[in-house]
This record gives structure tokens, C-alpha cells and sequence, in this order.
């Protein structure tokens, strides 16, 4: 499962560094290098995280962080400033900053912030994403490749499951448990082809040779990334 965090720094050095770390510890970043390309690609890739420059070209960290917590996104955010005196960390903090940091920094230390931001917050990173295909939980939503597409409940629920657990191969039957789990046996076997059937005629390029769904044969399904 990989978690989306938006870097926002116009410093080129910094924000690619940010960015390396943050990778190499299992992110999907994304970037932007001023405060407008932000506010235009926040929407686009809902992170569950963001690390924010306070001095920025365009649209200051403040306006950015201010925006966020206006729309009422459940992200979080860290500042990134070369200097900040307690009356404006204060001020950042009251306008919804979760954190800051002071340049310079420490990857490592930033990324171990990251964490603990996320875990002492409890933002949920629930979004997933994997090869073109990302699930939004929150928003209950499912793009391919950026394009919407229109599953059922239970074909949301099943690709979930299997996102978020990629490589893991499940039976019929604990599929089945996944999806109803207050039935007693009721459902056939069978009904989990069926709606991975349908599941991958949304998802797949080619659903006659499923890539990411795929068969064990006499054993069951899983998720290939």
C-alpha cells in the first residue's frame, strides 16, 4: 500500500532530496514547486500528506495551508522554513500546520516525522494506489489511469481488499467472508467469479488476460502488482 505525499518546494535541490527519501521509504510523492500548482494538484492526487514550504512564489505556505483546512481536507501538514519565530509557529500551528521543520534538516529526521505526524494525528492514508489504479475509500472512488470508474459496493469492496493486500492469494471462500460477512454459508462459491468477472472488465487493459487480478488455479485469486 502506498501513501501519497505532495512536496511543496521551489528550491529544485531540497524538493528532490524530499522526494528520494520519501520514496525509498514506500511513498508515492508528487510535487509541486509553488503555492498555486499546489492548490491545482491537491484535488488531483487527494495525499493524505503534505510538506509544505513556508515561503513559496505565487501563493505563500500559509495561504496553501489555510486553503486545505477551509476545504476541509483530511490531510496533513508539515511546514518547511529557514527560520520561524514562536508568535508565527503559533499562528501556523492555530491556522492547522500539524508540525514544522526547520531548514536545514535532516531526510531521515523528516521522514521519521512523517510517520509520527500521520500516527499521533491519525490522518488516514486509506488511498491506494498500484500500476494506473488507485481506490479513494474516503471518497469512495476508483480511477483508472485518471479516468472515474462505476463499480458496484461489492465490487469496491473486493478490489479494496485486494489492494491493499497485494501479492496475498485468497480463497473463494475468504473472499466471500470479506464481502458478506453476515452470511452463514447462504453464498455459493461461484458468486465471487461473477463479480470478479465484472471486476475485471473495469479494471483490466485486457480482461480476457487479467494482469492485475489474476487466477490460481484450484486455489484462488490474487492481486499482482
Amino acid at each position: 500500500m502506498q501513501h501519497t505525499v505532495l512536496v511543496v518546494e521551489d528550491d529544485p535541490m531540497i524538493r528532490d532530496l524530499v522526494k528520494i527519501y520519501l520514496e525509498n521509504a514506500g511513498y508515492h510523492v508528487v510535487t509541486a514547486t509553488d503555492g498555486e500548482e499546489a492548490l491545482q494538484i491537491i484535488p488531483r492526487s487527494d495525499p493524505c500528506f503534505i510538506i509544505l514550504d513556508l515561503m513559496l512564489p505565487k501563493k505563500s505556505g500559509e495561504e496553501v495551508c489555510q486553503w486545505v483546512r477551509e476545504q476541509g481536507l483530511e490531510v496533513a501538514v508539515l511546514m518547511l522554513t529557514a527560520k520561524v519565530s514562536s508568535r508565527e509557529k503559533i499562528a501556523g500551528l492555530k491556522m492547522g500546520a500539524d508540525d514544522y521543520v526547520t531548514k536545514p534538516f535532516s531526510p531521515e529526521e523528516l521522514v521519521v516525522r512523517v510517520e509520527t505526524i500521520l500516527r499521533r494525528t491519525g490522518h488516514a492514508c486509506q488511498k491506494v494506489t498500484h500500476n494506473g489504479l488507485t481506490i479513494k475509500p474516503r471518497k469512495g472512488e476508483v480511477e483508472l489511469y485518471g479516468s472515474v470508474l462505476s463499480l458496484t459496493k461489492i465490487e469496491f469492496t473486493l478490489l479494496y481488499h485486494f489492494m491493499r493486500h497485494p501479492h496475498t492469494l485468497f480463497s473463494r471462500e475468504q473472499l466471500l467472508e470479506q464481502i458478506y460477512p453476515l452470511t452463514e454459508n447462504i453464498v455459493q462459491d461461484r458468486t465471487i467469479d461473477v463479480h470478479i468477472k465484472h471486476l475485471r472488465e473495469k479494471i483490466e487493459d485486457d480482461p480476457s488476460s487479467p494482469k492485475r487480478i489474476i487466477t490460481v488455479r484450484g486455489m484462488g485469486y490474487k492481486f499482482v502488482v
